[in-house]
């Protein structure tokens, strides 16, 4: 199924017996890069840490919530939240950001505060990603498991087709990603990454056309 996402065409791949859809289900990513490394910012109430920037079809940060004085397993959510929001609005004001093709998607969408554990491993590594109005994720997130794998390959931390699990901290539901091929996008060196996980029908929607109406098959701007 060939999706178009703000970020680009999607395409996902849902399992089917004749019948149903089963799981799991996954999805191709648009090219995804690291933007930066090591960049010092400066959060107010924190000092100064250390964050990654990297693209998985939006923009995030990243950084341990051990930087933070936090545990992204056993802290509160109400205190990962706030932090990861002055995360978010300190490397708003002291980073700018760019996107090689479309300066719309060239903006900070949030921050995922991880368990710090990046090296690959069989084991889970849980994060949380708290993005537009400090809103949580349920999931891993899709596009962050992107831009996470991403910079996990960026560092030689992850090989191509190594598949990593990625648990939400919120809910303990578990994604799985892997750079499926190195590719170039645009001056960035960038991966399309596999993310796999669990989905399920929450509702249809029903599109009607009627004879009568004058535009029933579209129309174009000259």
């Amino acid at each position: 199924v060939r999706l178009r996402c703000p970020c680009g065409p999607v395409t996902a791949f849902v399992p089917w017996d004749g019948r149903r859809s089963g799981n799991p289900v996954r999805f191709h990513s648009v090219p995804a890069f690291a933007a930066a490394t090591d960049l010092a910012i400066d959060v107010p109430g924190h000092g100064k840490v250390v964050v990654d920037i990297s693209y998985g079809g939006t923009f995030y940060a990243f950084l341990s919530a051990e930087q933070l004085g936090l545990d992204v397993c056993s802290s509160k959510t109400r205190d990962l939240v706030s932090a990861a929001s002055a995360v978010t609005e300190a490397v708003k004001k002291q980073f700018k950001l760019h996107h090689p093709k479309s300066e719309d998607l060239a903006f900070l969408y949030g921050t995922i505060l991880t368990d710090g554990k990046d090296a690959f491993s069989e084991e889970p590594t849980t994060n949380i990603c708290v993005f537009a109005d400090e809103q949580v994720d349920r999931s891993p997130t899709g596009s962050g498991v992107t831009a996470r794998i991403a910079l996990q390959y960026h560092k030689g931390l992850i090989q191509l087709n190594q598949t990593r699990t990625f648990r939400s901290s919120t809910t303990g539901s578990l994604f799985t990603g892997k750079a499926v091929k190195a590719t170039k996008f645009e001056d960035y060196n960038a991966v399309v990454v596999e993310v796999s996980g669990e989905a399920f029908y929450t509702g249809t929607a029903t599109f009607t056309v009627e004879e009568e109406d004058p535009l029933k098959f579209g129309f174009l701007f000259k």
